[in-house]
């Protein structure tokens, strides 16, 4: 255990699990079953949605993984060989239990010295945006996923695994019902995609008031709510200055423009504006939004911008967008980026480790974070490290040895 080892208690907020294959089917409606299947394609299983075969994940049932870290160094160190994509992975492995099953998963946990952890799903990320037209069948599905989780990754495992389910918000007495079952059920986290919520009526964004019952009962409830990285369905914007059409493919060779306009991070951002200029932030002052997987390079530059609007129109805001961020947003930092200026601009309170593990953009060792900020004060590393995610989860006390 990290408590053993570096002195204080570890909590990794960016772990993943692998769905089983029927992850998406067990719990599905009977009258929704052909929503969500698995083809044969030259010989390898692909998932489709409504018919539509799927490649935003190359694999989806998941027998084969990418080997944990493959691209760790291709982000820290860039790709100066020019090497493709296949050739920076590499090869797969057979998916280990540990990345299937909890039990497994805290075993490894121990191994790797990591005493706290939430695990996020890994296939959920593509069905929000396939299912954005039909907003019923999205919280039917997002709903069957999240009772999977309940039978194979409890929301709470031994206090150490706290795994996150899914709140699609499109209908919002739909979104309150799932808050309150997966309440209900043990959740201390839920996850959210930074995108328009899709309801009868098409998109719009989640922090209107017509949101509200929902974010009465994040804060009510102390939940904190995670906006990690996700298909937000950006393409879209992408495909018309390529003139083309298709879905996101984020493991493969992206076209330039594409992949320039992808690292600019704009789904978060646009994210991250609606709920402070949209009210969320100021309705519900004692919201915790923790946003995972989306790095950090972007946050001066939003912040800046946010302010400057302020500064024309005053009258119009309860208080200055960069203070209403340093409030109520905490921020995970990508592990090729140094943290030393988020921390300046937000506090070493509002930072918060995660490696991304097992993906493949992941750290193969999370462990090793912690020497990458080694130069920074010995509190604010134990805070990143570990001691930010037990206040924001209500832990009082490391994991006894």
């Amino acid at each position: 255990m990290a408590a053993q080892q570096l002195g204080f208690p570890v909590f990794d907020a960016d772990n993943h699990l692998y769905e089983t294959k029927d992850a998406l089917t067990r719990y599905l409606p009977e009258d929704q079953a052909n929503a969500i299947s698995y083809v044969n394609v030259n010989g390898r299983e692909k998932i489709a949605v409504r018919g539509k075969i799927s490649n935003y994940i190359p694999n989806p049932t998941f027998d084969r993984v990418g080997v944990p870290g493959a691209q760790e160094e291709y982000f820290k160190e860039g790709n100066p060989e020019g090497k493709s994509y296949k050739e920076i992975i590499g090869r797969g492995i057979d998916c280990p239990p540990a990345f299937r099953n909890a039990e497994a998963r805290l075993a490894l946990l121990d191994e790797q010295g990591i005493d706290y952890a939430l695990m996020l799903p890994t296939l959920a990320s593509l069905i929000e945006e396939r299912m954005r037209d039909a907003p019923d069948l999205a919280a039917d599905a997002i709903h069957g996923l999240n009772r999977w989780m309940t039978d194979e990754w409890p929301f709470q495992y031994e206090n150490r695994i706290f795994s996150v389910p899914i709140i699609t918000p499109g209908l919002v007495d739909r979104a309150v019902s799932e808050l309150e079952w997966v309440l209900d059920q043990g959740a201390k986290v839920v996850l959210m995609r930074p995108a328009p919520a899709w309801g009868y009526r098409g998109p719009r964004s989640f922090a209107l008031p017509e949101f509200d019952p929902y974010w009465k009962l994040v804060e009510e409830s102390g939940v904190l709510v995670v906006l990690h990285a996700s298909d937000s369905g950006y393409v879209r914007y992408m495909n018309e200055w390529e003139g083309i059409s298709g879905e996101t493919l984020p493991f493969g060779n992206p076209l330039l423009f594409s992949a320039a306009l992808r690292v600019q991070h704009r789904d978060i951002m646009d994210a991250v504006t609606a709920l402070i200029t949209h009210g969320v932030c100021w309705r519900f002052p004692k919201v915790r939004i923790a946003l995972i997987e989306n790095g950090s390079g972007w946050v001066p530059h939003l912040l800046n911008h946010l302010d400057h609007a302020y500064s024309q129109m005053p009258q119009y805001y309860p208080m200055k967008p960069s203070d209403t961020f340093k409030r109520n947003f905490w921020m995970h930092p990508f592990h090729e980026e140094d943290p030393s200026e988020l921390v300046d601009l937000l506090g070493a309170d509002h930072v918060i480790f995660g490696s991304d593990y097992p993906h493949i953009e992941g750290l193969a060792n999370p462990l090793s974070y912690h020497d990458q900020i080694d130069n920074l004060p010995a509190d604010d590393v134990r805070k990143i490290m570990g001691g930010n995610m037990m206040r924001l989860l209500g832990i009082d006390a490391p994991v006894p040895a």
